[in-house]
């Protein structure tokens, strides 16, 4: 066996670099390849702090070009050793409004032997709207993304390709900024945010509709609101918060009250400081635009800047299926038998009498995608493996309770279909029609992977046909002998859980 190519990488891919300097903090992340769903294949970041005393100097100072420089030496270094055959370089607030930030660019394009493109207020909006568009199924709403030195707010409609990004505007309300112009003091932060924000008239459109959080800074709000509910599952993108359930947390956030937060220990030191001055912020968006929801999301600026370099039939890709399909490339036993299962199981449920919301089939479809990504783990474990890869995924264009759909279904296929008591913790995400779906959805899976044995050509003969008051299954002679008892007894459970009568019939 040779072990000079690795089978867990996507053939066909080069990687390509991101780096990100930023206000606060230096980050490069190195992906797979330009595709849909980027897999993050290296991600370093350092706090070089560039945005820190701008407001009242004008200029950058010198450790942190110094340690930023330094940053961008390594990450250099990190790109070739990866293999990444292009690295792109952006450059925000601090960047283009200090004095010296021609002299820091300059040494930095030296170092690094590769342009660097200096984002306008405009285009850092701009990207930070296409991240948003990237990373969920037809965001409707208005994406915010606070760094250290700006706060980019863009009006964003991803279910209409021709005007997915409205209205947008730069504020220098990034974190370190409004510390500066505050002077510390979280009052006099209160009442600038609130002559910035209250000057933002497209805000009162998002009415209703969703606020999409972007940034490190809010990330980890969101990471210390996680701990304090107790929340089952700690996957950032995608996380939602009610806004009026929110607002006594962001309070206590923005008095400083964090010193004995539940979850403050995983919150960098660097960071704490600034989680105040975060939380004003989005208290007076929220204040500001009354959305429906505030949900976070793990792509911004850098993720916009790489889904602008797919083509546009690319950037069309579902992103979810995108993901599950090459999960189903590098894991599964058959990807066709995986297609197959997603094709079969849609036909099933309108068979059995069950409906579907777009979101709905997206979810059960990627299910199927990621129906055999565990069956090299022991027999035993393959039903919390399979819950513990999908549940806590990188997947984008999904939201918490889709991710439990998706690994309950996955979890009850290997190990049964069970009570709510019995099952795994996650289940308290999921809405109550999910969980039937999920249970549906399992059980239909443990019928046929016995019939199919992961296999691909048998399930597309399967048909279901309404004999009087029965629904049979009804299997090919070819077939014959791979039904029996033990097939029966799975069949038994699937119309338990339907509330069907069912039967195989051998035709």
């Amino acid at each position: 066996m040779s072990l000079s190519v690795a089978q867990g990488r996507l053939k066909g891919l080069e990687p390509v670099a991101v780096i990100d300097i930023g206000s606060n903090s230096v980050r490069m992340v190195i992906y797979e390849g330009i595709v849909r769903a980027p897999t993050i294949f290296f991600n370093e970041k350092i706090l070089s702090g560039l945005g820190k005393g701008l407001a009242q100097t004008g200029r950058l100072n010198d450790k942190s070009v110094a340690s930023a420089l330094e940053a961008l030496r390594r990450f250099r270094a990190l790109a070739k050793q990866a293999g990444a055959t292009k690295i792109y370089t952006i450059a925000t607030a601090a960047a283009r409004e200090a004095e010296n930030g021609p002299d820091f660019i300059a040494r930095a394009e030296e170092i690094l032997g590769e342009s660097i493109q200096i984002l306008s207020g405009r285009e850092e909006a701009y990207y930070s709207a296409m991240g948003i568009i990237s990373g969920f199924h037809h965001p409707n709403g208005i994406a915010g993304d606070l760094g250290g030195g700006s706060l980019e707010l863009v009006d964003v409609h991803g279910d209409n390709p021709d005007k997915a990004i409205g209205s947008g505007i730069t504020l220098p309300l990034g974190g370190l900024r409004l510390q500066d112009m505050s002077g510390g003091k979280i009052t006099e932060a209160a009442k600038i945010t609130r002559k910035y924000v209250g000057d933002v008239s497209f805000l009162k459109e998002g009415k209703g509709r969703t606020f999409y959080a972007v940034g490190g800074t809010w990330r980890n709000l969101a990471k210390l609101h996680m701990s304090a509910k107790h929340y089952p599952l700690h996957v950032m993108h995608g996380y939602a918060m009610d806004p009026e359930d929110a607002y006594h947390f962001l309070y206590r956030v923005a008095r400083f009250d964090i010193d004995h937060m539940r979850g403050i220990e995983a919150v960098s030191k660097n960071r704490r400081q600034l989680l105040s001055y975060g939380a004003t912020v989005l208290m007076e968006v929220v204040k500001r635009m009354e959305p429906a929801q505030i949900v976070f999301s793990a792509l911004g600026v850098r993720e916009g800047y790489l889904y602008s370099l797919l083509s546009k039939k690319e950037q069309r890709l579902d992103p979810l299926l995108s993901a599950a399909e090459e999960q189903a490339v590098l894991r599964s036993r058959s990807p066709r038998h995986a297609h197959e299962l997603a094709d079969w199981t849609g036909y099933a449920f309108e068979q059995l009498g069950y409906d579907e919301t777009e979101d709905e089939n997206r979810y059960r479809r990627a299910a199927c995608l990621l129906a055999d990504i565990s069956w090299r783990a022991h027999p035993d474990y393959r039903g919390p493996q399979a819950l513990n890869i999908i549940a806590h995924g990188s997947f984008i264009g999904i939201d918490h309770p889709g991710r439990a759909y998706m690994a309950l279904a996955n979890y009850y296929r290997h190990e049964g279909v069970m009570d709510d008591d019995a099952a795994p913790e996650i289940i308290r995400i999921a809405t109550p029609r999910l969980r039937e779906r999920a249970r549906i959805l399992g059980a239909l899976l443990r019928v046929v992977y016995l019939l199919s044995a992961s296999m691909p050509d048998v399930i597309p003969q399967l048909k279901w046909r309404q004999e009087g008051d029965v629904l049979a299954l009804v299997v090919p002679e070819a077939y014959r002998d791979l039904v029996s008892e033990r097939l029966d007894n799975r069949l038994n459970v699937l119309a338990k859980v339907t509330g069907k009568t069912l039967r195989f019939v051998i035709e």
